[in-house]
């Protein structure tokens, strides 16, 4: 993996982030001692490393600052995981339109997994209602975001959950001007929350509608927490980020399905390893006719849809 470089030559040394701001702040004098220390999280986090270049000392280190921080914030032990990807593993997820019924369980269980903010609301995956034409056909682009889930399934109606594509040819990634973002070897894009500087780029890259921004402070009750994290996953994330699903990194990296999958009522979600020629995902993809949406554009999404019937 390419590594992010943020050091700039002068003279004969290089300036990166950490020696930039030890510099700042001796430069600022008296008046910095005391910020520093009332600001002592923010200058750790937004100084720290980017999480690719982090040796395993630093990884730690940050780590275990961050499990204290929480477990304080949100009053309970709070554990941070950094399983990298598994060896032999390329993830892959399948979904069966013919099976959905648009209940819209999955996008909840992804807000309580991954502790989005709850107000503003984020959700990472988006169920779009569609109305059948005579001959079956329906048309994506007039569908609606907007319907009673009570009141499903409905006649002459299919539903197409949209999240992200973990595109093989991602152009969100390609996007950032500050390489916060990347593509594991299991095939999740990964976000470094702390390397993000909201700049939006990657958000207008995406022809999914995939990633979302915190334009305001997420609100992420204590009691509603997922004391169960992932650095690269669903750890609280902050004002002027954007965020995006990952597969339930802390879930699918310890042999778990992600929590959409594991909640849908109807089956509908298919989820393995695609290298293995036994999972479920594979047996979808060797005997169903499956598409991707959008393939026109190149990405080459590892998000599949098929019908069973």
């Amino acid at each position: 993996m390419k590594k992010n470089n943020m050091s700039k030559k002068t003279g004969n040394k290089a300036i990166n982030r950490k020696s930039f701001i030890g510099k700042t702040a001796a430069g600022l004098g008296a008046l910095a001692i005391p910020f520093k220390k009332a600001e002592a999280s923010f200058f750790d986090t937004f100084f720290q490393n980017h999480y690719v270049e982090m040796s395993k000392e630093e990884v730690k280190s940050v780590i275990d600052r961050m499990e204290k921080e929480y477990s304080e914030k949100y009053g309970k032990k709070v554990t941070i995981d950094t399983t990298a990807p598994l060896p032999g593993v390329k993830f892959g997820y399948g979904l069966d339109l013919s099976r959905c019924v648009g209940c819209r369980r999955c996008v909840y269980a992804c807000v309580d997994e991954n502790n989005q903010s709850r107000d503003p609301q984020i959700h990472y995956i988006s169920v779009v209602r569609m109305k059948k034409n005579e001959k079956g056909v329906t048309d994506l682009e007039n569908g609606t975001k907007y319907y009673e889930p009570e009141k499903v399934p409905e006649e002459g109606f299919m539903y197409v959950p949209i999240a992200c594509m973990q595109c093989e040819n991602s152009p969100c990634t390609k996007a950032c001007p500050t390489q916060a973002t990347w593509k594991e070897k299991d095939g999740v894009v990964a976000i470094d929350y702390d390397y993000c500087i909201g700049c939006r780029f990657c958000m207008a890259a995406c022809p999914y509608g995939a990633r979302k921004m915190n334009w305001g402070n997420p609100y992420l009750p204590a009691d509603e927490v997922n004391p169960n994290m992932h650095y690269l996953g669903n750890r609280p994330r902050h004002k002027g980020c954007v965020e995006k699903c990952t597969w339930c990194l802390q879930r699918t990296r310890k042999g778990l399905y992600p929590a959409c999958h594991q909640v849908c009522p109807v089956g509908a979600r298919k989820f393995g390893n695609m290298l293995d020629p036994n999972s479920e995902i594979r047996y979808c993809l060797d005997n169903k006719r499956v598409f991707r949406l959008k393939e026109e554009l190149n990405t080459k999404p590892t998000f599949f849809y098929f019908f069973s019937s």
